[in-house]
Formats: structure tokens, C-alpha cells, sequence
């Protein structure tokens, strides 16, 4: 199958016989169980059941947990002065390596107060707290507030759905 002006014909009989390509690689399935967390509440009402509830993971109130939890932790705050005060302070025990052996502190998950936006002297002392640690902002959902757990987390929680596994 020559060409008249000259050339040599088709490509293939130039180059010699081409290989097959490469397979594919397959993708994995990936067997790993999401991660597991304890929430741990820095002080009473900080909504570590509610976020349990809606999340997954273990609620274990205000104590650290024991040692068939998961030792993976997420600290629970109100947005509140009081609240923030409570979370600096067991930051603190974190830092100082107070914290009983074994746990890892993830991140700190800031659950809204109010409806609304934070004064800005709150919204100051969040700003500090996001500078040493991981923060994941919750807002105020009233639904919860009535004890209305089901449907789908907020959209502004979507990160911290992503990392507790329940998305």
C-alpha cells in the first residue's frame, strides 16, 4: 500500500508493531471504618449529646473518655464568654500534657449560643482559638433546640460531617 509521492507507507509498517497500553489501574475499594471520635463537652449544656446524636460518635459528657471510647477528641464549646472561658482552660490541660494518656485532640467544635452573629469581643476570642487548633463552627438550629435530631445537618457543618464520617 505505497503512496505515488514517494512516502512509505502507513505509520505502523514505520514504527513495527505497537504494544497494548498499560491496564488501567482499578481503584481500590477502601476498607477503612470512618474515623471515631468522643465528644467531650468543655462545660455543662455545651450540646456534646446533641452533636453525638446528629454526628455519630461517643458522648462522653464532661469526663475524658475511658478506655473502651475512642480516643480520638472533639471538644464541645458554646460560643458564649463563659463557654470559651471553659474550652481555653481545657485547651490549657491539652497543652501543659494534663490530658490522660492516649488522647488526641482533633479539633474544637464551637456550637452558636444565639441566633445570629457573635459580639465582637467573642468573635475575637474565637479568633485565638482558631490560631492553635482546628475549629469547626456549628449554628444555632432550633430545631435541635426542640429536640428535633433527624433530617440533614446544616450546610455550614459540612466540614465537620465530612471529618466525623456522617456525610
Amino acid at each position: 500500500m505505497g503512496t505515488t509521492d514517494g512516502q512509505r507507507g502507513p505509520e505502523i509498517w514505520i514504527r513495527g508493531p505497537v504494544a497494548a497500553p498499560d491496564p488501567v489501574p482499578v481503584p481500590y475499594a477502601s476498607t477503612a471504618a470512618p474515623r471515631r471520635f468522643s465528644w467531650v463537652a468543655t462545660h455543662g449544656g455545651a450540646g456534646s449529646s446533641t452533636l453525638a446524636a446528629v454526628y455519630g460518635g461517643h458522648d462522653c459528657g464532661r469526663a475524658w473518655p475511658g478506655a473502651g471510647d475512642p480516643p480520638s477528641v472533639l471538644l464541645v464549646a458554646r460560643t458564649h464568654a463563659a463557654g470559651l472561658d471553659s474550652l481555653l482552660r481545657t485547651l490549657e490541660v491539652f497543652r501543659c500534657g494534663e490530658a490522660p494518656q492516649g488522647l488526641d485532640l482533633d479539633a474544637v467544635v464551637l456550637v452558636a449560643d444565639a441566633p445570629g452573629r457573635l459580639p465582637r469581643p467573642l468573635v475575637q476570642r474565637v479568633r485565638v482559638i482558631e490560631s492553635v487548633v482546628d475549629v469547626y463552627r456549628v449554628p444555632w438550629v432550633t430545631n435541635w433546640r426542640l429536640g428535633e435530631l433527624g433530617g440533614t445537618p446544616p450546610r455550614e457543618t459540612e466540614p465537620l460531617a465530612r471529618l466525623t464520617g456522617a456525610r
